[in-house]
């Protein structure tokens, strides 16, 4: 085998290899060997296939399997030699060698992981922020949850209706003064000051009483699940027919036994459990993006541009995605398309550095996925889809790609937990306000 190198700038080589035919057509004429010794055909004793019938039917399926594991091997050993990792999938561009008696000639280029040395991590120091879950904030969500249980009562006396009222309306949606599907509808209760309508459809009934009567116009969003709607104009024919007002459900025990305990007090620890959950998970968040903040400023390789690409891509997508919404950051919604990708090119950038540099250290400190956390991970994804269980882990079983994507995100809070727990953490108690006050995310 002759291999030339023939592209080395930065990340980037490329080489020119050639595989004598000789050695091809030996490999093929052993492949050949054993496709005839595996035939079974009419007129012949099983194993004693004559080749040159194997050759006749199977030469070129056969020639291509011995050229895909030729340039497999010569690629492998090639970059096996020189230390050279791939970033990628290598290109490979066939010259010639197709044919029996011709030499294969293929030429590649491929991508490589830079050289990483993981830098000093001895003066790691880190602040852990932490929550107390008060009485303060168990009580705001037990009120939301009465919230949620409270009653409304129809109104007797004659008034405009107010914010926290409800509407019970018919309504007929028109477009161009034609009803369209889906449009029309009776006895539905609309809260005022609420949500799950259109906007301006709550807030232009607002001050309307029973047996009163108007046409408001809204404007659907723009990312409206009908397409014909999305974005368009419309009216609707409003006609009321009560009006209802919020009761709140007491705080006490009863609440809590119309909820499934026995006790308000039961109620509470529940609360008080699952907020304090919250709070550990924000605790995690702000210590990991400190913990990735300090490696970003360690970093010193380049990283593979197709890498960067591909990262950047997924990033965009959802950019143009949250753009299509309206739902763009309100510090990205001034900046022109440019900007936008130039500063999500270096978040791209700053992903792929963080995602080596962690894989480095993890290699380095022999951090591995079990197959035990695999498990625990696929059974907390078919949790998700209650009722489809056993088709979630059907699909795994099926796609081990999918399995494999639930390793990353494992090893990297296997490796990041290291880090932690190696660093110089300060234990720094806050609000929960302070707490939940996440800056923009660069990760």
């Amino acid at each position: 085998m002759q291999v030339t190198e023939t592209l080395s700038e930065g990340l980037k080589r490329g080489f020119t290899i050639t595989i004598p035919a000789a050695d091809l057509d030996a490999k093929q004429e052993a492949r050949l060997k054993e496709v005839a010794a595996g035939l079974k055909l009419p007129g012949f004793r099983p194993g004693k296939v004559p080749v040159s019938i194997a050759r006749q039917r199977y030469a070129d399926a056969v020639r291509a399997e011995v050229l895909e594991q030729a340039v497999s091997e010569a690629l492998s050993s090639t970059l096996d030699e020189r230390g050279l990792r791939p970033a990628g999938q290598p290109k490979v561009d066939l010259v010639s060698g197709q044919e029996q008696g011709k030499d294969l000639e293929f030429r590649v280029e491929t991508e490589i992981l830079p050289e990483i040395t993981v830098p000093d991590l001895s003066d790691l120091s880190l602040t852990r922020l932490k929550a107390v879950a008060g009485d303060e904030a168990i009580d705001k969500v037990v009120a939301d949850i009465a919230k949620r249980q409270r009653n409304f009562e129809v109104v007797e006396e004659v008034r405009p209706s107010v914010k926290g009222d409800v509407l019970t309306i018919d309504f007929v949606g028109k477009r161009d003064g034609v009803a369209f599907d889906g449009g029309t509808a009776e006895d539905v209760n609309v809260e005022l000051g609420g949500e799950g309508f259109i906007p301006g459809f709550a807030e232009q009934i607002e001050g309307m009483q029973p047996g009163e009567e108007k046409v408001i116009t809204v404007t659907f969003p723009e990312n409206y699940g009908a397409e014909e709607l999305a974005g368009k104009e419309a009216t609707f024919d409003i006609k009321v027919k009560a009006l209802k007002k919020a009761v709140d459900a007491p705080i006490d025990d009863e609440l809590a036994k119309k909820l499934g305990f026995e006790t308000l007090e039961q109620l509470r620890d529940l609360v008080r459990k699952q907020v304090e959950g919250e709070y550990e998970q924000l605790t995690r968040l702000r210590i990991k993006r400190d913990l990735l903040d300090a490696l970003a400023a360690k970093t010193n390789f380049e990283a593979p541009e197709g890498m960067v690409d591909a990262e950047f891509n997924q990033i965009w997508q959802r950019v143009e995605a949250d753009r299509k919404a309206g739902e763009l950051d309100e510090e990205d919604q001034g900046k022109d398309e440019e900007t936008l990708r130039a500063d999500y090119r270096k978040i791209a950038e700053r992903r792929v550095k963080l995602g080596l540099l962690l894989a480095e250290i993890g290699r380095k400190n022999a951090i591995t996925v079990t197959n035990d956390e695999l498990g625990r991970a696929m059974r907390a994804e078919a949790m998700r889809y209650q009722g489809q269980e056993q088709q979630v882990f059907e699909f795994f079983q099926k796609n081990p790609q999918a399995v494999e994507s639930l390793r990353g995100p494992i090893f990297e809070n296997k490796v990041v937990d290291y880090l932690i727990e190696l660093a110089k953490v300060e234990d720094k108690e806050v609000t929960p306000e302070e707490l939940s006050d996440i800056p923009p995310a660069n990760i």
